[in-house]
């Protein structure tokens, strides 16, 4: 090749982006002539991933600019969102989070640079023996222009959460970014401000993922039991340092989740609904943000309000019969994916002091739960919907349980997954009588 090639696109923030971006590849490819071929799928599957990062992320304008020289071709993608992407420990069959992961396969060296009113992320791909760019992205110095708006410079918000439910906030990041994925992937045709919704909320999600610490419990079943326990799952005060910029997103995280959510109920997203400590969580967080920022408030601890004793409606299962459970001389309790019983052997509900199938099945299982390990029975379960984490799964226990009368018995359990063809999952859980069964402390 004589010379280098450049070309630099300002694309919009649109679903077809991602499509002019790899276009825009394979011309400055084209251009240098046959011998840069040997990167164009690397380099069309790299910006493709990260300008769709950027659109669902920033909603602004995108700067794409490919350069292609003997020694290479490096890739540069501006927009209006200063947060800087980060590797998030998703699990293996989690839907999102996965993207840097790709991009890191992909290509040789990549990095991501601040710039007035956003960032730039950029990539390269090496010929044999070829030393890497500089790192000073060439948009800057080539007069690529802002790309999005920086605004007038304020002052950023502190903002003070008590007792922070970190298990459940941890789940509920993995389980938020997916609601928002589907969601707007069904809004895309139909509403022309998703894009821009969505990268609002994405911007308060990524506000608190940076802030609040993510505890690391592993798989093993027993370090799990001994370790997710209150008060050591939640953090008495974090305090966050909210970008002037990002405080309007926490209403649109609120209020497009509640929209997520409701499509969720209905079946429309490949997502499954949350639980509703796990909503009520989201509301807390968004509503300190605001309610401390926009209306001085005092900061409020979190606390779960819902009632687990309260019924919920059941699903009627066509090709699953509750008899098998409710009938059995066993000690068995069955739940649904919404962690709600739908099933109780005389047994079972003996051992846990109901006298009455009625009063246990169709209330949550965290009715059963003491509350010290609500929290951790909450995040586990909502990872498992969202990307199937089953480390407890299969395992026999040794836990305490809640009896009707608020003392609590300890017990060994062993809980199996029951796939059922119409797709819904039941869990069947067997418990039996573990040695000195009565612990004598009230549980309030």
């Amino acid at each position: 090749m004589d010379e280098s090639v450049e070309l630099y696109e300002l694309l919009p923030p649109e679903a077809s982006s991602a499509s002019r971006a790899r276009a825009l590849v394979r011309r400055a490819l084209d251009s240098a002539g046959p011998d840069p071929d040997e990167w164009a799928e690397e380099a069309q599957l790299a910006v493709s991933e990260v300008v769709t990062n950027a659109l669902v992320h920033s909603g602004t304008p995108i700067g794409v600019r490919v350069r292609v020289t003997d020694g290479g071709l490096r890739v540069e993608v501006t927009d209006g969102n200063p947060h800087h992407p980060s590797a998030r420990e998703y699990a293996t069959l989690a839907g999102t989070g996965r993207g840097l992961t790709l991009l890191e396969e992909s290509v040789d060296g990549w990095g991501v640079e601040p710039m007035p009113g956003g960032k730039t992320v950029w990539f390269e791909l090496r010929s044999a023996g070829s030393a890497p760019y500089a790192h000073a992205p060439a948009g800057a110095a080539a007069g690529a222009g802002p790309v999005g708006d920086a605004g007038p410079l304020a002052v950023d918000a502190l903002v003070e959460l008590r007792n922070v439910p970190l298990l459940m906030h941890a789940a509920w990041q993995e389980h938020a970014a997916a609601l928002l994925r589907d969601f707007l992937l069904v809004q895309l045709d139909e509403d022309p401000d998703a894009i821009e919704r969505h990268a609002q909320a994405s911007d308060a999600l990524h506000v608190l993922f940076e802030q609040i610490p993510s505890p690391d419990l592993g798989d093993d079943p027993e370090a799990l039991m001994a370790a997710a326990v209150e008060p050591a799952v939640s953090l008495p005060v974090a305090t966050l340092t909210v970008p002037h910029r990002s405080i309007p997103h926490f209403a649109a995280l609120d209020q497009l989740l509640d929209r997520a959510v409701a499509a969720a109920d209905r079946g429309h997203l490949l997502v499954p609904p949350t639980q509703p400590e796990v909503q009520e969580m989201r509301t807390w967080l968004c509503g300190q943000v605001r309610g401390q920022v926009l209306s001085g408030r005092a900061p409020q601890p979190w606390q779960a309000r819902t009632d687990p004793r309260e019924p919920v409606d059941l699903v009627e299962y066509a090709d699953w019969d509750p008899a098998e459970v409710s009938g059995s001389a066993r000690s068995l309790i069955a739940t649904d994916e919404r962690s709600v019983v739908v099933a109780a052997s005389p047994s079972a509900l003996a051992f846990l002091g109901y006298a009455d199938a009625s009063a246990l099945v169709g209330r949550r299982v965290i009715t059963i739960i003491p509350p010290r390990f609500r929290q951790a029975h909450i995040a586990g379960t909502t990872l498992h919907v969202v990307n199937g984490r089953d480390p407890l799964l299969g395992v026999r226990l040794r836990v305490p349980v809640l009896r009707a009368d608020g003392t609590e018995a300890l017990a060994e359990l062993l809980v199996e997954k029951r796939q059922r063809t119409a797709g819904r999952r039941v869990y069947v859980g067997e418990l039996s009588v573990a040695a000195h069964p009565r612990v004598a402390a009230e549980v309030p």
